[in-house]
């Protein structure tokens, strides 16, 4: 799943692709995603014209001229592609189309139909059922080492787990989570609500600095996720850990080499003599 580097790599093509234009033709191409569209959901969107796109986690969110905020959640294999001129023949995936007045085209493609679209006043969003208790963002100035270690304070489950958390903190995947550790130097394995002081100061740099890095090349393209030009991302060829089980650690070249483990069902990547 597209993590927050990747959907903000998004967001920025579609600001320049959308940003303050009409929208002039939506064509919605199925009943539902993840969830049903929203009651006359073509309708609603056609017409008017797109004041700004923003991102909260994983999830995009265009604001309209009607004050209706639109959501937009890439799911597991969506992707939003920006082309020129109406398509004279769509794939079988491109589930909703939308063109802007100047012949922008924006096709959302999603093949496994995880994704999701709504339609809600702006002033409501914020207690939308999927944005509802979401942690802070990572990026903002406010996010730092203090801040962190007061959302791990007493948590008993692995920091690996807790960065996952969406609750925790915002738009962290599994990816990200097993580089940030890498570069601050801790165990996934560690007890949440050890990570305190100097350690929660070394943890809340090191999700910045990789996720910054991963929003200038691109996000990563394991699978499905492109650019809205549909350029892959790059931060793939950058990984320190993550599927880089059995080589070398590219910090203390230990000899055991990066370690896989299974965390919840999901890889954890991590070497055990950098990482305590």
């Amino acid at each position: 799943m597209p993590e927050l580097p990747e959907v903000e790599t998004v967001r920025r093509g579609l600001a320049m692709a959308l940003g303050g234009k009409r929208l002039a033709r939506v064509e919605v191409r199925r009943p539902d995603l993840r969830f049903p569209f929203p009651e006359r959901f073509a309708q609603r969107l056609q017409g008017r014209r797109v004041t700004g796109f923003r991102r909260r986690a994983k999830y995009l969110l265009a604001g309209l001229d009607s004050g209706e905020d639109w959501l937009i959640h890439l799911g597991m294999s969506g992707r939003m592609l920006v082309g020129q001129g109406w398509p004279n023949a769509l794939d079988p995936h491109d589930h909703v189309v939308i063109g802007a007045e100047d012949g922008t085209v924006v096709r959302f493609n999603d093949a496994r139909r995880f994704g999701v679209m709504d339609l809600m006043p702006a002033a409501e969003m914020a207690s939308h059922k999927l944005l509802a208790g979401i942690g802070p963002e990572p990026l903002d100035d406010a996010f730092d080492g203090p801040a962190l270690a007061a959302r791990l304070a007493g948590k008993a489950a692995p920091i690996k787990a807790a960065l996952l958390d969406q609750r925790v903190v915002a738009g962290i995947g599994n990816i990200y989570a097993s580089e940030a550790l890498f570069r601050a130097r801790l165990s996934p394995l560690r007890k949440a609500g050890t990570v305190q002081g100097e350690c929660a100061e070394r943890l809340a740099s090191a999700i910045k600095a990789v996720l910054l890095e991963a929003i200038d090349a691109g996000g990563s393209s394991l699978r499905d996720h492109r650019q809205t030009s549909g350029e892959l991302g790059y931060f793939q060829h950058r990984f320190a850990v993550y599927k880089k089980e059995g080589k070398p650690c590219p910090s203390c070249r230990s000899r055991a080499g990066i370690r896989r483990i299974l965390q919840s069902g999901r890889s954890t990547f991590y070497c055990a003599k950098c990482q305590r």
